[in-house]
C-alpha cells in the first residue's frame, strides 16, 4: 500500500512572522505537533493586511509592510499575502478581500505542484469565512477552528454572525479550543453541538520546563514573592485588577510581560496606587524565554474577562509556577485547585488576594508544589490535540491512517 502525508494548506492571519514573532504562536504550537507527527505535509498562508510603506514613522502599521513575503519557520514553509483593510468601514468586507487573496495563494499552491488535500483554517471570522468562501472552487474540504473572541465577541454582532453562519455549513468539520467555548459556539450560531470537536490547546513540555528558581531570581535581580501577568496590556486581559491587588499586598513584585494600548493607563494606575517601584513592565519576551519567567515567579495572576483555552496557563504549570485565573472559558477544564492553584470566585482585585491567600496558606509555593505543578502538566501536551485533528482530516480527505504506526497516514485512494 502506497504511503503519503495528507497534505494540508493552513489558512489564517494569526500566525508569527518575522516582524511579529508573538502573533498567533498558539496556531504554530498546535502545527508543530502535527507536523512532527510525520502523518502531514503542510503550507501556510498567513495573510497581512496592505499598508504602503514601512518607514518606522508609521509605527505599528510599517511592521505589517515589513513582514516578508515568504519565510520559513521550524521548517514549515509560509507565505504572507497582502489583503486590503479598510478602516472602519470594512469589518463586513475584509472576508471578501481576504477570500480573494487567499484564493490566490492556494492557486500558487497548485500550480506550484501542493495539491492540497484539505484547508486547515484557524480563527472563525474573518479567516474561516474567507476560507470557506475561497475553498469552493476548489473542491476540498475545510477545517474550522474557534479560538475565543471570534465567537465569544464577534459571532455575537448581526452581520458577521450571518457570515459565520453560512460558512458553518459549508465547513467540512468544527473544532473548539475547549468544551465551553464549545458549547457557546453551538448556542450563538444555533447548530448542533454533536458538529463540534473539542481539541484543547497543549503545550510543548520539551520546551517548558521548570529552570533553575535561585539562580534565575538573581539573574532577574528579584526577591521575596514574585507575582506574573503575561499577555496584552489591554483590559479584557486583567492587568489592572493584578495592580490593585498588589497595592494589598506589601511584600510582592508583579511583573507585566506584553505590550498594548493600555501600558500608559497601567503606568498610570501603579502611581496612583503607589506602586510603581514593585511593577516591572517587561514588555514583549521571545516565547523561548517565557520559561525562564515561569520559572522565577510564584504565580501567574490571569484575570481574563473571556477566553478560549490560554496556552499561557499551561506553559506556566509545565514551568511549576502557580495559577490564580478567572472561571471563564476552558479554564475550569484545566485547573480546579491545588496543585495547579486557584480560581477566582470574582473578577476583583479581592477574590485575587484570596486566592492568594489560599496559596500560602497551603503551602503550595515551595519546591514539592512546584514539582507537583509539573507533574500535572505532563498531562497536557500536544499528543491528543494531534490525535483528533489526524482523525477528522483523515475522514474528510479518505487518506487512512495506519494504525499500526500512529500518526501516520496510509493511503490507497487519493
Amino acid at each position: 500500500m502506497n504511503h503519503r502525508p495528507i497534505r494540508v494548506a493552513l489558512v489564517t492571519t494569526l500566525y508569527p512572522n518575522a516582524e511579529q514573532p508573538h502573533h498567533g504562536v498558539f496556531v504554530e504550537e498546535r502545527l508543530r505537533g502535527l507536523v512532527e507527527s510525520g502523518a502531514i505535509d503542510v503550507r501556510v498562508i498567513a495573510p497581512v493586511p496592505w499598508f504602503f510603506s514601512s518607514h518606522p514613522r508609521f509605527g505599528s502599521y510599517a511592521r505589517l509592510a515589513a513582514v516578508p513575503r515568504r519565510e520559513v519557520r521550524y521548517g514549515i514553509r509560509i507565505e504572507h499575502p497582502r489583503y486590503v483593510v479598510i478602516p472602519k468601514i470594512g469589518m463586513m468586507m475584509v472576508p471578501h478581500t481576504l477570500s480573494r487573496t487567499i484564493g490566490r495563494a492556494l492557486a500558487r499552491l497548485r500550480a506550484d505542484g501542493f495539491d492540497f488535500d484539505l484547508i486547515d483554517a484557524h480563527y472563525v471570522y474573518p479567516d474561516g469565512v474567507a476560507a470557506v468562501m475561497a475553498a469552493d472552487r476548489f473542491k476540498r474540504p475545510v477545517v474550522m477552528t474557534a479560538r475565543g473572541t471570534d465567537i465569544n465577541v464577534i459571532a455575537s454582532m448581526p452581520g458577521p454572525w450571518r457570515q459565520i453562519r453560512r460558512a458553518v455549513d459549508r465547513a467540512g468539520a468544527l473544532i473548539a479550543v475547549s468544551r465551553a467555548l464549545g458549547d457557546r459556539m453551538a448556542d450563538t450560531l444555533g447548530i448542533g453541538r454533536g458538529r463540534i470537536a473539542a481539541l484543547r490547546n497543549g503545550v510543548d513540555l520539551a520546551r517548558f520546563i521548570p529552570g533553575d528558581r535561585t539562580a534565575l531570581r538573581t539573574r532577574f535581580d528579584l526577591s521575596g514573592p514574585v507575582w506574573l501577568c503575561v499577555g496584552r496590556l489591554t483590559e479584557s486581559k486583567g492587568m489592572h485588577i493584578a495592580i490593585d491587588a498588589l497595592a494589598e499586598n506589601a511584600d510582592a513584585t508583579l511583573l507585566l510581560i506584553g505590550e498594548g494600548e493600555d501600558a500608559g493607563l497601567l503606568k498610570a494606575q501603579a502611581e496612583r496606587r503607589g506602586v510603581a517601584e514593585r511593577v516591572r513592565f517587561v514588555g514583549a519576551v521571545a516565547h523561548d524565554d517565557l520559561p525562564d519567567y515561569f520559572s522565577a515567579a510564584d504565580v501567574l495572576m490571569h484575570a481574563a474577562d473571556r477566553e478560549g483555552m490560554p496556552n499561557v496557563l499551561l506553559e506556566a504549570l509545565a514551568c511549576g509556577c502557580a495559577i490564580i485565573a478567572t472561571a471563564v472559558g476552558g479554564i475550569p477544564e484545566i485547573m480546579d485547585g491545588l496543585p495547579a492553584g486557584y480560581l477566582m470566585a470574582s473578577r476583583d482585585a479581592g477574590a485575587m488576594i484570596e486566592c492568594w491567600h489560599q496559596l500560602q496558606a497551603a503551602e503550595a509555593l515551595d519546591e514539592r508544589g512546584r514539582a507537583a505543578r509539573r507533574r500535572y502538566a505532563e498531562q497536557f501536551g500536544w499528543e491528543p490535540t494531534t490525535r483528533g485533528q489526524l482523525a477528522i482530516f483523515s475522514r474528510l480527505t479518505g487518506v487512512a491512517l495506519d494504525e499500526s504506526r500512529p500518526g501516520e497516514p496510509v493511503s490507497g485512494t487519493s
